[in-house]
């Protein structure tokens, strides 16, 4: 999967097609295997760059679903 998620973009095609095809998985049942993959320290000492690269972008993913958003305030006049 680590090495899959290195080097994905590089096929024609979309993302879930290629999934699908390598993977035999819905998109669904691949990150959340993916997701468990990068909590594991095993993974980290196979490709941290990739592992962390993930890692930022599902904390910022899941920062972005349960932060509320700033309400602006109307300007004084």
């Amino acid at each position: 999967m680590l090495d899959f998620e290195r080097t994905w973009w590089t096929e024609p095609g979309s993302k879930e097609s290629a999934i699908t095809e390598q993977f035999e998985l819905s998109s669904t049942r691949y990150y959340q295997l993916l997701n468990e993959l990068l909590d594991n320290e095993e993974a980290v000492e196979f490709d941290p760059l990739v592992v962390r690269r993930l890692r930022r972008l599902r904390d910022r993913r899941r920062r972005s679903r349960f932060e509320t958003p700033l309400v602006q305030e109307p300007p004084a006049q």
